[in-house]
């Protein structure tokens, strides 16, 4: 069963990079474009936006992904019943929220630093049952780490930008490029998904069901509902306490950076979470297999976070152009926050839901909101800089707080995690050094392409001098030919 379950979780992660590196071929492009065309105003109202549709979004999914993905059922007839009766509830109340949401359009609108906005609210909103529509799919993919079939799902909602959205930027010249662009890839991804799948909905409801479900669900809820805290609290603020320009700038820069670390992250955590339900039972392989996925994924991760700090310059003018130049800073501090947080936090998140202990979260989420949230509203105060610099800053509680929670539930020592990376790191450190000494050279952007590729050398060069390293390295790379062998 072991030998197996790690064959579908090699399979399902090879599929998710293949899926996450053709996408970072091609989504760059329609950032790059979108930038250049639109302003950083138009970015910060559709981020206002995209702050009440996440919000309904938590109410409408309820947790029965999660529950689906994770709970163990007596046989297929079981998992049907329960699927049918999470998709009915998921669109019932996707529709009761938008409908609310159109009621109350202009007060949300005003709340979350938009006034004016109500009726492009309502539109943007069309995307909550759309999403809701093809979000039980979705689970079934995960939950039988089916990556391949999603593979399509993603090259669709990336490619849709490049035909719609990039177009009507052009023509409209505003926000409402980015929105109608957004609807068009929740419709698209319905279809796929629909098409693929080989469940569909079939008329059939238990409250009895649908109660069992949700106290399972309850706590992801609430925790949802803190990660979205967590996630948005300070688009919030900045958006009453500054403006859309810096509300734009603000999200377009951790945008930025996720083009880049969700190319290694967007492989990996998909899969690490299914990956992680199967082994509820067996705590020793469970910390294992954490220390495997942290492993593999700082030796390609660290390094994208510190190159994007050393050359954040260079990043910025070429993602997102001149008009962008006061968002570099915030760009290269957040890819480093941002890099050391998947890899001693966001890891350690996933193992609370897959030993059935989601209100561990909750507590972990309360604890972040404690200091984040005094934390936004005071350095806000100070401006733009003061206020990106304390929200990169504050990540670091998080990482506190959920490597000692780990240590309590199955008892993975932080100190052992810290070693499992310490090559990375130092690895990381010289190829930073490099970096530094050669952009004293030059910083010119043509020269900075030597200069990254030449410290993507001294980074594997210097983890190459680590035994347990170069066996790492050697054995990926002797997989990678048997890989390209065998398929010919």
């Amino acid at each position: 069963m072991t030998e197996n379950l790690n064959a579908k979780i090699v399979n399902a992660t090879k599929w998710s990079a293949i899926t996450e590196v053709m996408a970072k071929l091609v989504a760059p492009i329609s950032s790059m474009v979108l930038a250049r065309v639109l302003t950083p105003e138009a970015f910060g109202v559709v981020a206002t936006l995209n702050m009440v549709i996440a919000f309904a979004e938590i109410f409408t999914d309820a947790g029965f992904q999660r529950y689906l993905i994770q709970h163990e059922f007596k046989d297929e007839e079981d998992k049907d019943k329960s699927t049918n009766v999470a998709f009915w509830s998921n669109l019932i109340m996707s529709f009761v929220l938008w409908g609310v949401i159109a009621l109350f359009n202009e007060q949300l609108a005003e709340l979350v630093g938009s006034p004016g906005l109500g009726k492009v609210l309502i539109v943007a909103c069309v995307s909550i049952p759309i999403a809701a529509f093809s979000s039980i799919q979705m689970a079934l993919f995960k939950r039988s780490l089916d990556f391949k079939t999603l593979f399509w799902r993603r090259m669709a909602m990336v490619v849709v930008p490049l035909c719609v959205t990039i177009p009507l930027a052009f023509l409209l010249r505003s926000y409402w490029a980015l929105v109608i662009g957004t609807i068009v890839t929740n419709i698209v991804n319905a279809l796929l998904l629909t098409i693929k799948s080989n469940w569909h909905p079939r008329v059939y409801y238990s409250f009895q069901r649908l109660k069992d479900m949700f106290s399972f669900c309850s706590w992801s809820i609430v925790d949802s509902v803190l990660v979205w805290a967590t996630s948005y609290i300070d688009i919030f603020f900045i958006g009453r306490a500054l403006d859309t320009y810096y509300l734009g700038l603000y999200r377009t820069s951790i945008s930025t950076v996720g083009q880049f670390t969700s190319l290694i992250t967007a492989s990996i955590l998909p899969v690490m979470m299914p990956a992680l339900c199967r082994l509820q039972n067996n705590i020793p392989m469970m910390r294992q297999t954490l220390l495997k996925f942290q492993k593999y994924t700082s030796i390609l991760l660290l390094p994208i976070g510190f190159g994007i700090l050393m050359f954040r310059n260079t990043v910025t003018t070429i993602m997102l152009g001149d008009q962008w130049g006061k968002a570099a800073s915030f760009i290269g501090l957040w890819a480093l926050m941002e890099v050391v947080t998947v890899i001693f936090s966001r890891f350690c998140t996933n193992v609370y839901p897959a030993i059935g202990k989601p209100r561990v979260s909750v507590i972990a989420q309360i604890l972040h909101l404690v200091i984040l949230v005094p934390a936004v509203i005071i350095s806000g105060k100070y401006g733009f800089k003061a206020l990106y610099i304390t929200r990169s800053l504050v990540r670091i509680e998080s990482i506190a707080v959920n490597l000692i929670i780990v240590y309590i539930l199955i008892k993975q020592s932080p100190w052992k995690m810290f070693l499992n990376v310490v090559p990375q790191f130092l690895s990381c450190g010289v190829m930073s050094l490099s970096a530094w000494l050669l952009l004293q050279i030059s910083d010119n952007i043509a020269i900075s392409f030597l200069w990254i590729l030449i410290c993507g050398v001294v980074y594997f060069a210097v983890l190459y001098c680590f035994p347990s390293e170069r066996n790492l390295l050697l054995s990926l790379k002797n997989r990678v030919i048997d890989r390209i062998i065998n398929r010919k």
